[in-house]
C-alpha cells in the first residue's frame, strides 16, 4: 500500500507474503520518468551512503510524532524519498540486529548472537555476501565508520578481516562513549563529541583532499593501515554508524567545554512537553517472575525514577537532533560535491526501546517499541510520484541489504532471507511477507528467550523460562519441542500500545493456536 506522506505516521497496516531472496535486476536503477528529475549517465552506478543509528524507536521523529524533538533533515529526506511506516527489527538488540543487516538473514540462520554468550562468528565467506563486499567485488570504494557491534571471523582476529577488506575503516568494537577522544581509535580528530567526530570522519571519507592530511597523518597505528584514500574513479559505498540516542553514549553529553552547547540546553525549556506512557511511574511489569526480574536490568536502562527518565528522554532529544543536524550536513555536502544527484541515501536503527512502557525500560523485548524502527530510503532516480510516499508493507532489516544491491543492478546473493524493497518503492503489484517472526535469544542482564509472530492484526509472543537459560545460546530449543512458560497475544489493530493479553481468555483460543503454529511454522522455516 503507497500513500502520500503528509503529516504524523502512525498505526498498523495492512501488508502481505512469506519470506524469500529477492530477484536480480539488469543494471541501477533509474527514474521511471527521467523527465521529471536530473540524472547522470546511464552507465554510472549509484553511491550508496547507509545510516545506522542505535536505540532509536520510530516515535522519535517530528514526522513520526514526537511533541519536542525536531528533526527536519531527516522529514525531509522522507519527503523526498520513501518512508517505511512497518519496518521491524527481528533481533532488537545492538550485535544480533547488526549481524542481520550483515548477513540479509534471521539469527535463527546465522546463528550469531553476541560472541560472549553465543561464541559464534561470522565467516569469512559469509561477510563477503554482506552488501558492501558484494559492492566492492563490483568496483566500488567501500567505507566503514564508527560503531561496530558484530565478530567477523573468529574472536582472536579482532575483525581484521573486515578491516583489510573495506577501503576505509574507521571504526571500534562495541560502544563509543560521547567523547570520542577517549579511545586511541579516534584521536585523530578535531571534534570528539559523538556525531561531530563521526561526520568529520565521514567528511575525510568524501573528500580526502590536502587539508584532511592531518586525519591520515596522525591516525594511531591500530587504524592507520586500514584508512586508504578514495578513489574517486569508483563509485563508493559507505556504512556509517553512530552509538546514539543509545544510553551508554549519553552520560558524558556537554561534559566538556568544547562540546556543542545544544548538549547541555537544547529543549531545557520543553521539559513539560515531554510524554510518558499512561500510569507511570505506578506501570506494574506483566510478565511473571520466572520469565523476568526488573532488578537484573542493566542501570542504564532502569526506568523506574522520573526524574532519570526526564533526564533521558532530554538527551536523547538532543542526540537525535543532533543525527538530523548531520544529515543535513552530508546532503549540503554531496550537493557542493555535485554528487547528489547520483547518491542514495538510506536511514534506519539497529532497534527501538523501552521507555517506561510496560513498566520496561531496555531493549530485546518483542513489544512494537523495541521492534519497530524509523526505516528511509532516498535516490535521486525516484520518480515525482514516488517521492514523498509512505508503503505500509511490513518490511525488515533483513530486506535493506537486498534492497541496496538490487538497486545498483548486482545480483542479490542467494544467502540471503531479505527481499528487495524496490518493486514496492516502483509501485509494483507483488506478493508480500503477511507476518514478521521475531526474537531474542540473548540470555544474558536477565532478558528471557522470546519468539514472535506479528502480523497487521495480531502479536503473539511466548517466552522461556530463564532457569534453564542464563548464559547459554539455545536456537534450536523451542525447536526441538521446548514448551513456553508464558504467553501474550495481542490485537495490535484494536491494542497498539499492547496492554490487553488475551492469550488466555478462551473468546480468543482458536487465534492463540492459529498463532501458536505459525509461531513454530516460522521458527522452523527460518533455520534453514
Amino acid at each position: 500500500m503507497k500513500t502520500k506522506l503528509l503529516l504524523i505516521i502512525i498505526g498498523f497496516a495492512v501488508v502481505t507474503d512469506s519470506v524469500h531472496a529477492a530477484e536480480q535486476v539488469p543494471g541501477p536503477h533509474k527514474p521511471a520518468n527521467p523527465s521529471t528529475q536530473a540524472s547522470p549517465s546511464t552507465s554510472a552506478k549509484p553511491n550508496v551512503i547507509f545510516i545506522k543509528t542505535d536505540d532509536q524507536r520510530l516515535d522519535s521523529l517530528s514526522m513520526t510524532g514526537h511533541p519536542v524533538t525536531k528533526t527536519p533533515n531527516i522529514d525531509q529526506l522522507a519527503a523526498d524519498g520513501v518512508f517505511f511506516s512497518n519496518a521491524f527489527i527481528t533481533s532488537p538488540i545492538c550485535g544480533p540486529s547488526r549481524s542481520n543487516f550483515f548477513t540479509g538473514q534471521w539469527e535463527r540462520k546465522n546463528r550469531q548472537g553476541f560472541y560472549h554468550v553465543s561464541k559464534n562468528h561470522i565467516p569469512h565467506h559469509v561477510f563477503d555476501q554482506s552488501w558492501i563486499m558484494q559492492l566492492k567485488s563490483a568496483g566500488y570504494f567501500t567505507g566503514y565508520i564508527g560503531k561496530h557491534h558484530a565478530t567477523i571471523g573468529p574472536a582472536k582476529e579482532r575483525n581484521r578481516y573486515m578491516k583489510e577488506n573495506i577501503d576505509f575503516c574507521y571504526m571500534k568494537g562495541g560502544h563509543l562513549g560521547f567523547d570520542l577522544m577517549k579511545h586511541k581509535e579516534f584521536q585523530n580528530l578535531k571534534q570528539s563529541s559523538q556525531i561531530e567526530g563521526l561526520y568529520e570522519a565521514t567528511e575525510v571519507f568524501m573528500r580526502p583532499e590536502k587539508d584532511k592530511d592531518y586525519f591520515f597523518d596522525n591516525a594511531h597505528e591500530s587504524v592507520s593501515d586500514f584508512l586508504n584514500r578514495r578513489d574517486h574513479g569508483k563509485p563508493f559505498a559507505l556504512s556509517l554508524n553512530v552509538n546514539l540516542p543509545h544510553a551508554s553514549s549519553i552520560g558524558g553529553m556537554g561534559a566538556k567545554d568544547t562540546d556543542p552547547e545544544m548538549y547541555r540546553t537544547l529543549y531545557n525549556d520543553a521539559q513539560d512537553d515531554f510524554v510518558f506512557p499512561d500510569g507511570y511511574p505506578a506501570i506494574k511489569v506483566p510478565l511473571p517472575e520466572k520469565v523476568f526480574r526488573q532488578d537484573e536490568l542493566m542501570r542504564y536502562y532502569r526506568t523506574t525514577n522520573p526524574a532519570a527518565l526526564l533526564n533521558k528522554k532530554t538527551k536523547m532529544a538532543r542526540a537525535v537532533t543532533a543525527i538530523d543536524m548531520m544529515i543535513g550536513k552530508l546532503r549540503k555536502q554531496l550537493e557542493e560535491m555535485g554528487i547528489a544527484e547520483n547518491t542514495i541515501i538510506v536511514f534506519a536503527s539497529d532497534h527501538g526501546l523501552l521507555l517506561g512502557e510496560h513498566g520496561l525500560g531496555g531493549k530485546t523485548f518483542l513489544y512494537d517499541e523495541c521492534v519497530r524502527i524509523p526505516m528511509i530510503f532516498y535516490s535521486p532516480y525516484f520518480s515525482t510520484k514516488q517521492r514523498g510516499t509512505t508503503l505500509d508493507e511490513m518490511v525488515v532489516g533483513q530486506d535493506l541489504p537486498a534492497t541496496i544491491l538490487q538497486m545498483c543492478g548486482i545480483a542479490v546473493p542467494d544467502s540471503y532471507q531479505g527481499k528487495s524493497m524496490l518493486p514496492l518503492m516502483e509501485g509494483k503489484s507483488v506478493q508480500w511477507r503477511k507476518e514478521v517472526f521475531c526474537e531474542n535469544l540473548f540470555t544474558d542482564q536477565g532478558y528471557p528467550r522470546m519468539e514472535a509472530v506479528r502480523s497487521d492484526e495480531w502479536k503473539y509472543i511466548r517466552y522461556f523460562s530463564k532457569e534453564n537459560d542464563r548464559m547459554k545460546y539455545l536456537p534450536d530449543a523451542s525447536i526441538d519441542g521446548e514448551q513456553p512458560v508464558y504467553e501474550e497475544l495481542f490485537n495490535v489493530k484494536d491494542d497498539p500500545k499492547e496492554q490487553i493479553n488475551l492469550a488466555s481468555n478462551p473468546e480468543f483460543a482458536a487465534v492463540l493456536a492459529t498463532y501458536r503454529n505459525r509461531c513454530q511454522e516460522l521458527v522452523t522455516e527460518l533455520a534453514k
